[in-house]
């Protein structure tokens, strides 16, 4: 993972999906066409869309997301809610996601309280702002509803994943990339639904974590990399209410960390990135919580790089916490240099600028330049593309002053 002759690319995971894709999913969901035929859909899509990351110049690459596709054409949410076809123990609800009421429950220790989604604390200082459809806001209006956990969870997405797996290195095949990566639902984020099963937090959360470890195994054992992601650890904080305090917030997502490390144990540490943000809603974040509460316990997680948001308007400066923060030799940092929530395509001089400051204060050799977030369903296509073009070519001038 480490650099040696210039500064890496990659990004977050989610990628625009084709019309083709989605009209293949939205047939698979009719049952007009077969599973086979969907995989068939998703092979040649994956296939187009890393030879196009390759051509950009990405050096770690992925499949999109496009296993992970689901029927909106707009595509909210896919990174979670594709966990839904893989998991059992879960049954139908008519919970709305976006209902004020929906999935708010306690947990140890301090007795918080998550809200809703649809309930968040900027949700809620900016009420006007996101109830205005002209605001410029983007986030999920529609009814979207979510299964309730009712039995015990087991992995049951074997044949999804190994599809993905075997899409992504048949495209790596001739692209030019080297390494690919696979992106995978936390333990922390899989426990968001509503739960009428299991008696504690904790038997929640660590089931979670046994049952997804299946998937993190078959992508390991297929030589890619497997990225966990999971916004629970910073996103949940803006969900608790009344606002937590540190030392409850710290307690709650500790036993998250734990839980993904067991889930995690035994598999080789460079196979494995985490991805920790918060929230890729387009909103104004001012009850983010701030990066310096998040990196001791983010570096307590078994990975070979940690993915972050680093070009938001509401994170960027935070890049100088990583000075003291005491990062491992043998593992990387992998910031955000350009955003998924603004339509404007960042300078490859700032681009470079951001990659600069991150390599002054944990070396050259040790980060690779990312996106914040997913690209998909949060920008035009064109944009997107532009955006990773934008990151490549600011990459190459870091490097030629760099190295």
């Amino acid at each position: 993972m480490l650099n040696t002759d210039r500064i890496q690319t990659t990004h977050v995971g989610s990628l625009p999906r084709t019309p083709e894709l989605l009209a293949a999913n939205e047939a698979y969901q009719a049952g007009t066409i077969s599973w086979e035929e969907l995989v068939a859909t998703m092979q040649q899509g994956v296939r187009d869309i890393v030879a196009r990351q390759s051509e950009i110049g990405i050096d770690v690459v992925n499949d999109g997301e496009y296993g992970h596709t689901m029927s909106s054409s707009v595509d909210y949410g896919a990174w979670w809610n594709y966990s839904f076809s893989r998991l059992g123990g879960l049954s139908p609800s008519d919970e709305d996601r976006w209902d004020p009421n929906a999935g708010a429950r306690r947990s140890s220790p301090g007795n918080i309280v998550l809200t809703s989604f649809a309930d968040r604390r900027d949700r809620q200082r900016f009420a006007e702002a996101y109830a205005d459809q002209s605001s410029g806001i983007l986030t999920a209006r529609k009814r979207v509803t979510q299964p309730k956990i009712t039995g015990p969870l087991t992995y049951t997405g074997h044949d999804a994943v190994q599809a993905d797996i075997a899409n992504l290195k048949s495209a790596l095949e001739g692209s030019g990339a080297e390494q690919g990566f696979i992106a995978a639902l936390s333990p922390g984020s899989c426990a968001r639904v509503s739960n009428e099963y299991y008696a504690t937090e904790e038997e929640l959360v660590y089931a979670c974590a046994d049952a997804m470890r299946e998937e993190y195994q078959a992508i390991v054992d297929a030589g890619l990399i497997v990225q966990i992601d999971d916004p629970s650890i910073a996103e949940s904080w803006d969900q608790i209410n009344p606002e937590p305090s540190l030392e409850d917030y710290r307690s709650f997502i500790q036993l998250r960390i734990e839980a993904l490390n067991h889930a995690l144990r035994g598999l080789p540490q460079e196979q494995i990135r985490f991805h920790l943000c918060w929230g890729s809603w387009h909103g104004p974040h001012t009850t983010d919580l701030e990066l310096k509460h998040l990196i001791e316990p983010l570096l307590q997680i078994d990975a070979g790089g940690y993915s972050f948001e680093a070009a938001s308007a509401r994170h960027g400066h935070e890049w100088r916490e990583w000075a003291d923060a005491g990062l491992p030799e043998d593992k990387v940092i992998i910031p955000g240099v350009v955003s998924h929530s603004t339509n404007v395509v960042e300078h490859p001089e700032l681009v470079a600028e951001r990659i600069e400051r991150f390599a002054s204060v944990v070396g050259r050799e040790r980060l690779i330049a990312s996106t914040d977030c997913g690209l998909g369903g949060r920008l035009h296509p064109q944009i997107a593309m532009a955006k990773l073009e934008s990151l490549a070519e600011g990459a190459q001038i870091a490097s030629s002053r760099l190295f």
